[in-house]
């Protein structure tokens, strides 16, 4: 599958980030944004609340200008990081008064919001769900319809 670059390099920091427990929603350098933007937390001033899909002046301003941060615009960052803080289990904003899970570090939470950016980001790429896993169980006249070895090893 043909996946353009920011998409390549976002799934790469992201599942890095994963797999070196340095995922973490609410640290601006940790969280979805953060990781996709080697750890830079500069995408917060987009916004005037973590978790807000709005932009301030300062995010319509590069908006309109045409400006990216590794690809992505300012309103596609701060979707994603409502995406993920949401299949987190986030109320949004962030705001030590609204609800957050338990634990926002346990791995089940984490990856629950992981795969929803990954959604998130191949649709924004037009490009299937690379995490999307049911293809292997298809199955034509009783025979499996992909050969898992070309899928896995290719």
């Amino acid at each position: 599958m043909k996946t353009s670059k920011r998409l390549e390099h976002a799934l790469k920091k992201l599942y890095v980030a994963f797999h070196n427990n340095v995922l973490n929603p609410e640290c601006c350098k940790q969280c979805a944004v953060g990781n996709i933007l080697d750890n830079s937390d500069s995408w917060k001033h987009l916004t005037d609340n973590h978790g807000s899909p709005k932009l301030n002046y300062v995010g319509r301003v590069h908006q309109t200008l045409g400006r990216s941060f590794n690809g992505y615009t300012p309103l596609e960052l701060l979707n994603i990081e409502t995406t993920f803080l949401e299949a987190c289990g986030y109320e949004l904003p962030l705001h030590h008064k609204n609800k957050k899970p338990e634990n926002p570090t346990d791995k089940n939470v984490l990856f629950n919001g992981l795969s929803a950016v990954v959604t998130f980001l191949c649709g924004l790429d037009n490009v299937p769900n690379v995490m999307d896993y049911t293809r292997l169980f298809e199955f034509e006249d009783e025979e499996l319809s992909l050969n898992i070895h070309n899928i896995i090893f290719k």
